[in-house]
């Protein structure tokens, strides 16, 4: 179940969306396709093959969406949100080859056809490309939030990798983890539009606080779907932060509440190389008992109604509703 919220028309919250941003989005492509270009061949090759994978590319959507709630027209929105989504791409490159991941949002990741060491470069390259389009908006800010956003996010990342294996890990800083590696960048998209649009404090941070919020919601349901969804709807296989050794919260709770015989067999299968279907099969069915998803998405459910909180200062408007249906959208995407 759900938050129950009025829906606005029939179509999916992110469908509505990116038809309410569809003429920034259409630009916001085509600066991509512009700014991803290099005399070196390999370069929008292997830009373009993650880049055109068909992601729904929500995080520039939520700097659009929020440069309309603060009136800012222009350019401006444009290039942030290009900036936002190169940043995105970029940590998908390096994650990649972090994680030894096979798919990205179901095609071949790219490290799997051009190598580690040109996916690391490109990714660098659309780092490089993200910078050069915050100078382009003339606001100091932006380049604060933003350059805060991508060290975070990288510090989440050699975070994840310090634990991995340690089952023990706390709960509280489990969630440092995720809110440094996924909910900085939602945080950071959602908020920056405040900057150039000269906004109170008290907006930004209520920006912040709802993309943050929703980031994290994100995170959540994507952990339960890696135990309890479809290859389709995640872009990767069912079981991956299994395979991979990645602690999630559906893991660390169903560790938590297991006796000691089934605690020592969490343990002895992390410490493993590797972990097999039938390892998956036994976490995937110990999980559903402990009734771990159920409480992941109970967390999941508390941040969306955070994030919808958030957004009550601002007027009611058409886009301001979407976005607090997309809150209510991510924690049922599961089924």
């Amino acid at each position: 179940m759900g938050i129950a919220l009025k829906k606005t028309d029939q179509k999916q919250p992110i469908e509505q969306l990116a038809s309410l941003v569809e003429d920034g989005m259409s630009q916001v492509n085509d600066l991509i396709a512009e700014r991803m270009q290099s005399p070196i061949g390999m370069i929008p090759d292997l830009a373009a093959h993650l880049v055109d994978a068909g992601g729904k590319r929500l995080r520039p959507m939520i700097t659009l969406a929020t440069s309309q709630i603060l009136g800012v027209s222009g350019d401006n929105p444009i290039k942030l949100a290009t900036a936002v989504e190169f940043i995105h791409s970029a940590t998908l490159l390096h994650d990649d080859i972090v994680d030894g991941s096979e798919l990205r949002r179901g095609k071949t990741a790219a490290n799997r056809l051009w190598g580690n060491s040109a996916s690391i470069l490109v990714g660098d390259f659309l780092f490089a490309r993200s910078f050069s389009l915050m100078v382009e908006t003339g606001h100091i800010g932006v380049l604060g939030i933003l350059s805060k956003a991508s060290a975070v996010i990288a510090e989440g990342e050699v975070h994840q990798l310090a634990v991995i294996g340690n089952v023990d890990l706390p709960i509280k800083e489990y969630m440092k983890i995720i809110e440094a590696k996924t909910a900085e960048l939602f945080a950071a998209a959602a908020s920056v539009s405040a900057v150039i649009a000269g906004a109170p404090d008290k907006q930004q941070q209520a920006l912040d606080s709802f993309g943050r919020c929703l980031g994290l919601t994100f995170q959540l349901i994507d952990d339960a779907l890696d135990y309890s969804g479809n290859d389709d709807l995640l872009g990767k296989h069912t079981g991956d932060d299994f395979r991979e050794g990645k602690l999630t919260l559906p893991l660390l709770l169903a560790y938590r509440k297991a006796d000691a015989d089934t605690q020592k067999w969490w343990q002895q299968v992390l410490e493993a190389d590797t972990r097999n279907d039938d390892d998956l099969a036994k976490a995937i069915q110990l999980i559903n008992q402990s009734g771990a998803l159920e409480e992941t998405l109970s967390q999941a459910r508390k941040f969306a109604l955070q994030a919808q909180t958030s957004l009550e200062i601002f007027e009611q408007s058409p886009i301001r509703d979407c976005l607090m249906e997309l809150c209510d959208f991510l924690v049922q995407r599961r089924s």
